[in-house]
């Protein structure tokens, strides 16, 4: 009678590992998300077009510069920052 009651029930054993498999899924889901984040600062990003329109503005206005800010823009957008 005492091996009955020592024996143990294989089905919260089996149980346990599904439970870390749905956390492992979870958390790869979390990491792919992860991946719309912006790598970079903003200040760091697209330095090529933010040089562009900083000159622009500078010699000219921002007025006259608006092909150049919205390069710049679309730029920035495309490494995930919601500008």
């Amino acid at each position: 009678m005492g091996s009955a009651v020592s024996t143990h029930d294989p089905t919260p054993t089996t149980a346990l590992p599904e439970s870390k498999q749905n956390q492992e899924a979870t958390t790869t889901v979390t990491s792919a998300s992860d991946d719309t984040k912006p790598k970079k600062k903003i200040c760091c990003a697209c330095p090529d077009t933010k040089k562009l329109r900083d000159e622009c503005i500078v010699e000219h206005g921002e007025a006259a510069c608006t092909k150049w800010i919205e390069a710049h823009r679309d730029c920035l957008r495309a490494e995930g920052f919601n500008v």
